[in-house]
């Protein structure tokens, strides 16, 4: 009978008692600490990273860690509305959502992703809760007000694309206090009760900060951040990273995510990790050892 599980390493007890060890002062340095982690890309798509990234969180959650879980959702996003027979529209790489829109978004994201990632996390071994922006009045939001790159005086309308007003933190705490692991869809609420699709960065980001977490660990489909050259910068500080702006190291889709990540690290999460979400495993190995799988940006 064929089966998908891939074999068991042979790894000698001893070797495998020395990671362990190796592990356990990570461990005891990051017990009781929260983790807030942006779930995406191919980490996101691919069957067997997706069974890794699951028992991954659900390895930081037994060993006392907490870990809270954003998702994206483009990809899915872009493949419902096409069924629809609607082709996505994006300005200045921000999906532009009317009404219709903004309901596919919300049936994709909370219904589909969000719950298939909840079904992962369970299955192996967690216990996890599906949560939208909405729930226990997590994110409220109101209308992205997009400037136009070339002329600060030009506005775009991006329909119900969201900026964070603020987070209320409250009904993450008390999931992560009785041994549940958040999943969240990033979907405010304006005070007119009208939803707001939220770029993903942005509310872990967010988040990050306001529960004070430990890190903020970013999956991405790049082996993290690279310098001109090409090679991967394992360590930096917010300052470096301002200095790779201003050269144009970081450029297109890697500015917003590392813009999210920067405004993390200057407001108290004491690590950013962005990491390339392609590696098995890449979010344990870069936690719990040495060896680094991306880049890390520190808060100083």
């Amino acid at each position: 009978m064929a089966t998908d599980t891939p074999p068991p390493l042979n790894i000698a007890p001893r070797d495998k008692a020395e990671i362990l060890a190796q592990a356990l002062p990570y461990i005891r340095k990051f017990h009781g600490k929260t983790m807030v982690i942006k779930y995406g890309g191919n980490a996101m798509t691919d069957p067997a990273l997706q069974a890794d990234f699951a028992e991954d969180v659900v390895l930081l959650k037994l060993v006392g860690m907490n870990p809270v879980v954003v998702h994206g959702g483009g990809p899915q996003i872009e493949a419902a509305l096409g069924r629809l027979g609607k082709k996505g529209k994006f300005i200045q790489g921000m999906r532009v959502t009317d009404a219709e829109t903004m309901e596919v978004v919300e049936w994709v994201l909370a219904g589909e992703v969000q719950q298939d990632i909840v079904g992962l996390i369970n299955q192996a071994g967690g216990k996890a809760v599906g949560l939208t922006g909405r729930d226990g009045g997590l994110i409220r939001a109101q209308k992205l007000k997009m400037v136009d790159n070339k002329d600060p005086n030009l506005e775009h309308d991006v329909g119900q694309v969201g900026d964070i007003v603020s987070i209320d933190p409250s009904v993450v705490k008390a999931l992560q206090d009785d041994a549940f692991i958040p999943v969240i869809s990033p979907i405010g609420f304006g005070e007119n009760n009208e939803s707001y699709n939220i770029n993903a960065d942005v509310v872990a980001g967010k988040l990050a900060t306001v529960l004070k977490a430990e890190k903020l660990i970013l999956l991405t489909n790049t082996p993290g951040v690279l310098d001109k050259a090409g090679k991967l910068l394992t360590d930096l500080t917010a300052r470096e990273i301002d200095e790779l702006f201003a050269d144009g190291t970081i450029s297109g889709g890697m500015l917003p995510k590392i813009a999210g990540a920067l405004d993390a690290a200057r407001s108290g999460v004491n690590a950013v990790h962005i990491i390339d979400g392609r590696v098995p495993h890449a979010m344990l190995l870069e936690i719990l050892t040495e060896q680094a799988y991306g880049t890390m940006i520190r808060s100083h």
